[in-house]
């Protein structure tokens, strides 16, 4: 059986100037490492399914998809994805997309691989789902909001909303208070262990770190400092980046 997924580098609608796709074909043979994109390969969507494969262990194969000649809005693209956006992947009948709802299905399908990315009881995978919706919804939104007026935008040749980022700043500094607070309980968002729900934070945190020059927002808070510290160092992780390069 083969398993197929596909990555865009950012929404076309903003029209980046760089981009990347990916057709991953996931099966039992060597792990074979093969990218093709225009510009740097930062796109946090693939990151983040990248670093779940990479933690299970999952073999695969990275063949390139050209968006620029538009192959994900040819009808056969539109088979797997009506709305003709990525990611999406071909698991036998069945397709998903979403990142986060691609990585909970693998961790899933592959629970006997790797890390146990979902938890391993009722209540932990509860935790997981209610950090990755938190991530999703409260975390990344805002850095969302951060590197595209500071970094993307610019990058096109237009103005970020400069005033938009200090507000998307203050509320993301009363999310991270909460996160700081969570961690002096415990190692992890979830629990004890390294879970999707921390997985899921890699890609943003990294462009809030790096790209944007918001690092002190991580660094002036003992625990996330900890935490974020520890999750980047994972050798998933840094097989991700050095993929990304």
């Amino acid at each position: 059986m083969q398993f197929v997924l596909l990555f865009k580098r950012m929404n076309s609608s903003l029209r980046i100037p760089f981009k990347v796709a990916f057709h991953i074909s996931i099966g039992l043979g060597r792990r074979r490492w093969w990218l093709k994109c225009t510009g740097p390969a930062k796109a946090a969507c693939p990151q983040r399914v990248l670093a779940c494969l990479v933690e299970l262990g999952v073999d695969f194969e990275i063949i390139p998809v050209d968006l620029d000649a538009g192959e994900h809005k040819r009808p056969e693209f539109l088979l797997l994805q009506p709305f003709g956006q990525v990611p999406v992947i071909e698991d036998g009948d069945f397709r998903l997309f979403e990142s986060r709802a691609i990585i909970r299905y693998y961790a899933a399908k592959h629970a006997d691989q790797g890390h146990k990315l979902l938890g391993t009881t009722l209540e932990e995978r509860a935790l997981v789902d209610q950090w990755l919706e938190v991530e999703a919804h409260n975390f990344n939104d805002l850095v969302f909001t951060i590197v595209l007026h500071l970094v993307i935008l610019p990058r096109m040749g237009k103005r970020g909303d400069l005033a938009l980022v200090q507000n998307s700043e203050s509320k993301l500094e009363k999310v991270l208070d909460v996160y700081e607070q969570r961690l002096s309980k415990s190692r992890y968002l979830a629990g004890d262990s390294f879970t999707l729900a921390d997985l899921s934070h890699l890609p943003a945190t990294r462009y809030l770190m790096n790209e944007a020059g918001k690092g002190h927002l991580v660094r002036d808070r003992m625990n996330v400092n900890a935490w974020w510290n520890e999750i980047s160092s994972r050798p998933a992780w840094k097989k991700v980046m050095k993929l990304m390069d």
